[in-house]
C-alpha cells in the first residue's frame, strides 16, 4: 500500500490497474476501511492500493468528485472503471473488486 506524497506521482500510479482510497485522517469509517484494505493487500500482495489523502490533495479530490469518503476508484491505463462510497466489509470489498 502507497501514500500520495507528491501530486506529480499521481498519474504514475494510475497508469497500472491501482485501488485509489481517498480518506481523510480525522474519518472514522475511512479508519476502518484503512483496516480492511490493509488485510486485502496483505492477502493479495499483487493489487496495488494508493491512498489519497483528500485535505492534502483537495485538487484531485474535485478532479474526481469525491464528495463523500471514503471514496474507492479502480484505476487502469489513468481512466476510472469502477468506483464507490463508503465503508464496505471484506466481503463487499472482494464483492466490488470483482473477485
Amino acid at each position: 500500500m502507497n501514500y500520495l506524497n507528491d501530486i506529480e506521482d499521481f498519474d504514475t500510479y494510475i497508469n497500472d490497474e491501482v485501488i485509489v482510497d481517498f480518506y481523510a485522517d480525522w474519518c472514522g469509517p475511512c479508519k476502518a476501511l484503512g483496516v480492511i484494505l490493509e488485510e486485502y493487500i496483505n492477502d493479495n500482495p499483487d493489487k496495488k492500493i494508493l491512498k489519497v489523502n483528500v485535505d492534502q490533495f483537495k485538487g484531485l479530490a474535485r478532479k474526481y468528485n469525491v464528495i463523500t469518503i471514503p471514496a474507492l476508484k479502480v484505476f487502469k491505463e489513468g481512466k476510472v472503471v469502477k468506483e464507490k462510497t463508503g465503508l464496505m466489509m471484506r466481503n463487499e470489498l472482494e464483492e466490488f473488486l470483482g473477485e
